[in-house]
């Protein structure tokens, strides 16, 4: 594993340094065919199917590396969900967008592996909904985070037994995409052994 080192600045600008239009995500189709873009919360108002990507850092002990989304974020505040979850942007690869949102959610830098995708639809409340085809990448690594407040108030380390029992008292503490994602890397055997996480 690399020693524990911040990730260099971001080189592609952050959300909060984007002046005069929304986020854009990409809309694909089933079989994640790229078929145009929308603007983000137009996206979650029209339930249209768009890509996203969720990253999940585990340490050396099988511990998760959880977020708590911050109280600002215009769905799903509050609640705690994986390390970083996020969209690709128009003409951005996947693996691109997981890097750079790792980068500027909890400035860790990190070799990630894309593990599967898979498709989700909830209800998030207030006339938003998630329809996702979600791309899921792991690494590991055991350095601390130095969250952006803007887009995470907490982070945790958990062991899978406290994670479990939580998600069983408490499943409303989780975001809705969270439990699938982690439900499948685990029917894969997936702990993240083959990455390393980073900070400085």
């Amino acid at each position: 594993m690399s020693d524990a080192r911040r990730a260099p600045a971001p080189t592609i600008a952050s959300d909060a340094e984007i002046q005069g239009a929304e986020e854009l995500v990409i809309l694909v189709d089933p079989d994640d065919n790229e078929i145009g873009s929308l603007p983000k919360l137009r996206a979650h108002r029209e339930r249209r199917l768009h890509r996203a990507i969720s990253v999940f850092i585990f340490d050396p002990a099988g511990n998760l590396l959880l977020q708590r989304r911050a109280a600002g974020k215009y769905h799903s505040a509050g609640l705690w969900t994986n390390t970083c979850c996020s969209h690709p942007r128009p003409g951005e690869r996947v693996e691109a967008a997981a890097s750079r949102r790792l980068r500027e959610e909890m400035s860790l830098s990190c070799e990630l592996r894309h593990v599967f995708a898979f498709t989700y639809e909830a209800t998030l409340g207030a006339g938003l909904f998630e329809h996702e085809l979600d791309h899921v990448f792991v690494g590991q690594g055991s350095a601390a985070p130095a969250p952006d407040p803007a887009e995470v108030a907490a982070w945790r380390w958990i062991a899978p037994d406290a994670l479990d029992r939580e998600l069983r008292e408490q499943p409303a503490d989780f975001t809705a995409w969270f439990e699938i994602a982690l439900r499948e890397l685990r029917a894969r055997g997936e702990r993240g052994p083959r990455a390393s996480v980073t900070s400085r």
